[in-house]
């Protein structure tokens, strides 16, 4: 009887669901997404501005001018500042190296007598002679051109030297002297004799040779 009565149930609501609008079929799944498009990609890196060669930021202060001396060929790169020299007084002419064939002489030009004026650039112990500058300072070859002019036969800033009255032009006999290639103070002296230097005013120095 149970068995009779459930089949008639079960007949009844199929009947009942025949009866109505028709089921709507559930729409077939489309294909699932791959896991990996799911995850949010990262932002492309940005590369790191490379600085310009030289460039200096806003923040650093320019770098200030050294000034530099002068060197043989350019009197007029350095000038010759205070205190201005006085008068050339006289040129030492000293022994400054030799070779087998040769010696080095050096011309420095000397002021005074002007104890004030050596003691302000330099010179502490009372001398009333000086050079115009200390060794090494950069207005040194500056002030000595100011005072010694250009040698006569190179055109540089330096004295005028000779041997036993002969121009430094090369080899004349068994006395001679040759400029140096790079310094109008200093000469290449050979064999024994008289050799001088002497600023365009005509103050001279000199040394004797055996």
């Amino acid at each position: 009887m149970k068995g009779l009565l459930l089949t008639l149930l079960v007949a009844a609501s199929v009947a009942a669901g025949s009866c109505g609008e028709e089921a709507t079929a559930p729409a077939e799944p489309g294909p699932l997404p791959n896991a990996a498009s799911l995850i949010p990609s990262a932002p492309a890196p940005q590369p790191t501005p490379t600085p310009t060669p030289g460039a200096v930021p806003d923040e650093e202060p320019l770098p200030a001018t050294p000034g530099r001396p002068a060197d043989a060929g350019d009197v007029a790169s350095a000038g010759c500042g205070e205190p201005a020299p006085p008068a050339l007084a006289r040129i030492k002419v000293t022994f400054h190296g030799s070779q087998s064939d040769r010696v080095l002489l050096d011309a420095t030009p000397l002021v005074g007598p002007d104890a004030a004026y050596c003691r302000k650039v330099g010179f502490t112990d009372g001398r009333l002679y000086c050079s115009v500058r200390p060794e090494g300072h950069p207005e040194r070859l500056a002030c000595e051109a100011a005072l010694v002019g250009r040698a006569a036969d190179t055109g540089r800033a330096g004295p005028t030297w000779s041997a036993n009255g002969k121009r430094c032009s090369g080899a004349d006999g068994a006395t001679w002297c040759l400029n140096h290639p790079d310094n109008q103070f200093l000469t290449f002296a050979y064999g024994a004799g008289r050799f001088r230097a002497c600023a365009a005013n005509d103050v001279c120095g000199e040394i004797t040779l055996p």
